[in-house]
């Protein structure tokens, strides 16, 4: 059991999965002699080789198109978005090619490509490097769509999703890769790569969240707590599939619920969740099912980003809300 940051978790991921599985790649703009942008690949190019790591184009629908090639070779290819809004030229090879073909072959052909992007906000970045567009993959069918909070997960997810036969997009909170945590890579994995956690009980609401936002609620039930307010807090882990399971019985058991999201609210993943939820604890509910998120705009100037993001007070004030029921 050591600590170590979710870059070098993901790091380790990586290095682990090369050294399991020769057909194994590691691909993207600036993965190899630079080790990325924010330094997940360091190293890997130099221990590989080039056979192995290697740099492409600045050209994601090229990268994406690439990886599929490959992986029909008997190849299994991870590939890096640089950042979240880089994605949009690759949008019509992942959605229309990579998430369709297993089921345009009747099941004969997998495609098991895993997509690396470093997504959301809370870093100071220009335009097109701090957006959320979960929901989009998400939607998509073909597609398993994951989001790790912490080291363990990011470690363990990372090696689950390169190891799966699907392709999977695999979503990285930028903003949270410096957060160190504990990280035992001695398996076998803590749960499935689809399964929610409960990462804090309460009695009193269900706070909802994944990737950058499971800290802030995390943060926000701490402060709740001193108010004598128990909220649990549940991490999905993964938006495709949902483990509804697990968070059906978190609401059965405190009655009320906030979905908290990065990602605008209008047609999130929040609006999804709620209205399935909503359909399944409709006779356990005490209150609606709410949403927190970001403003249906584009995504803001790194000046007033604080003001966009769903932070502590807006979480807090939700809680508020539901509980006056």
């Amino acid at each position: 059991m050591t600590r170590a940051t979710i870059v070098q978790a993901l790091n380790s991921a990586l290095r682990a999965s090369l050294e399991a599985d020769p057909k194994t790649l590691v691909m993207g703009e600036d993965v190899g002699r630079l080790g990325g942008v924010f330094r997940v690949t360091e190293g890997l190019h130099k221990d590989f080789g080039e056979d192995r790591v290697f740099d492409t184009p600045l050209a994601e629908s090229g990268i994406v198109g690439t990886a599929i090639g490959l992986a029909l070779r008997g190849y299994r290819p991870v590939l890096e978005i640089q950042f979240d809004g880089f994605v949009y030229p690759a949008f019509d090879q992942i959605v229309s090619q990579l998430a369709k073909m297993h089921a345009r072959a009747l099941g004969h052909i997998k495609l098991p490509v895993t997509i690396r992007i470093p997504y959301a906000g809370g870093i100071g970045a220009v335009e097109h490097h701090s957006e959320s567009h979960e929901a989009l993959f998400a939607h998509t069918a073909g597609l398993r769509v994951v989001t790790p909070s912490n080291s363990s997960d990011a470690y363990w997810m990372l090696r689950q999703a390169i190891a799966e036969d699907d392709p999977v997009v695999f979503l990285e909170p930028k903003r949270r890769y410096w957060d160190k945590g504990e990280l035992d890579t001695a398996g076998p994995a803590p749960r499935a790569l689809h399964q929610a956690a409960v990462v804090r009980p309460g009695r009193d609401l269900t706070l909802l969240a994944y990737g950058p936002m499971v800290k802030v609620c995390l943060e926000a039930a701490t402060a709740a707590q001193a108010e004598g307010r128990s909220l649990e807090v549940v991490d999905l882990r993964s938006l495709s599939p949902v483990d509804f399971t697990t968070l059906q019985r978190s609401i059965e058991r405190t009655r009320r619920a906030v979905v908290v999201h990065e990602a605008p609210v209008f047609l999130g993943m929040g609006a999804e969740l709620a209205a399935r939820l909503h359909e399944r604890c409709f006779y356990s509910l005490e209150a609606p099912i709410l949403r927190v998120g970001g403003f249906h705009a584009p995504y803001p100037p790194s000046r007033v980003e604080d003001a966009y993001l769903p932070d502590l007070d807006r979480v807090l004030d939700a809680v508020d809300r539901a509980l006056t029921y």
